[in-house]
């Protein structure tokens, strides 16, 4: 369970590392803000695709297998970005870095079921994920941070190093795990049409987009509004990645009763820091007091989509976990490219004022169905299509 947790660990790492990079790499092959988005904008939409494809057409192969090549792939991805001539080339590995993440997470995160006794199954899907803000607090300030010292290639290569221990482990601590509850895509097409998958795909897209929009340019906003030091950003996004950690765990404690309303929190969290970052954000204690917040945000925003579609498809927790990574992969990738269009066309407090709306409309509609009497969280709500009717 480590193994695939800390495989996890390094995918998410290497998907949000160009955020803590981003002006280092733009500067290195001369390229605008906007442009290096791209390097967050590739892997999501190839994520997107590669999550069904994958896991469909995989669907027979033991899932260990599959979980040692991707990681491989991975590996591959991470040296070929270190050693990248020109930004084309860096642009390649986030192609794959997209087609794993899509296939990793489909399959890796919903395999605590099979690697624990049943009575850990919650506690062992809760470490698994705790690997997505991990990769916040840890992953991407010390990849920031050795970039900054060595430079940005060599904060790649690490990550190529660390994919390379996990194959290993992988390998060798892993057991054979035969497919189970082959994914078909008529089962996918049943979900989509679930009226309780409707409402997750909304609210996911919309939190989201909002997240990635404004995150994916917070270092920027840090060196030219708040007027922070490079150096000093990597302890920035230190706070903002233990608020994430707290925010995860707090999450996985409430989700499974109110799951419509921790999610409206969260999105009021994401909502108040960004639209709060351009006023209050211009001094050092509130950037980080907003990004404290900010972090507890988004640390529940996974858990709580995840929960959302599992709960919509209770019978096909594959195909549920297949769902929740294309769409949550599909839109990270277009609030990165809009959020670079914003930027290239506007400046960064607009690019964290939309967000901040963005985030606000999710809160709203998930408050709606949380709300006493109409969602499933109230007494007798428990059904989406009869809760849409009321």
């Amino acid at each position: 369970m480590l193994s695939v947790t800390t495989g996890i660990f390094a995918i998410v790492t290497t998907e949000i590392l160009p955020i803590g990079l981003l002006t280092s790499i733009g500067a290195g092959f001369t390229v605008s803000d906007g442009t290096a988005g791209l390097m967050m904008t590739m892997p999501g939409y190839l994520a997107a695709v590669s999550a069904p494809t994958v896991t469909v057409v995989t669907a027979r192969i033991d899932r260990r297998v599959m979980l040692c090549a991707l990681m491989f792939l991975l590996a591959a991805a991470n040296f070929i970005a270190a050693a990248a001539p020109a930004y084309w080339a860096l642009l390649v590995s986030r192609v794959l870095v997209g087609v794993v993440i899509g296939g990793f997470w489909s399959i890796g995160a919903g395999l605590a079921g099979r690697l624990v006794p049943a009575r850990s199954a919650r506690r062992a899907t809760a470490v698994i994920f705790s690997a997505v803000p991990l990769g916040s607090v840890l992953g991407v300030p010390l990849g920031t941070l050795i970039g900054n010292l060595a430079g940005w290639r060599v904060s790649f290569v690490i990550l190529g190093l660390l994919s390379v221990a996990v194959l290993i482990a992988l390998t060798v601590l892993v057991p054979p795990l035969p497919a189970a509850n082959v994914t078909r895509l008529d089962v996918l097409g049943g979900m989509v049409r679930s009226r309780g998958t409707q409402l997750a795909l909304a609210v996911t897209v919309l939190v989201v987009l909002a997240h990635f929009a404004t995150y994916t340019y917070v270092a920027p906003f840090l060196e030219r509004v708040t007027h922070v030091s490079s150096g000093s950003i990597t302890m920035f996004l230190l706070a903002y990645g233990v608020a994430g950690v707290a925010g995860n765990f707090l999450a996985g404690s409430a989700v499974a009763r109110h799951p419509h309303a921790v999610f409206a929190a969260a999105g009021s969290l994401i909502a108040v820091a960004t639209l709060a970052l351009p006023l209050l954000g211009r001094s050092e204690p509130g950037a980080v007091a907003l990004l404290i917040v900010w972090g507890v945000g988004y640390g529940a925003v996974p858990v709580c989509s995840q929960t959302l579609f599992a709960r919509a498809a209770p019978h096909a927790p594959e195909a549920a976990l297949v769902l929740f990574t294309a769409s949550f992969q599909a839109t990270l990738s277009t609030g990165a490219l809009v959020g670079g269009i914003v930027l290239d066309a506007t400046s960064l407090p607009t690019v964290m004022t939309l967000g901040g709306a963005t985030a606000m409309c999710m809160a709203l509609i998930t408050s709606w169905r949380a709300y006493p009497g109409r969602g499933p969280d109230a007494p007798g709500g428990a059904d989406p299509a009869r809760a849409m009717r009321g």
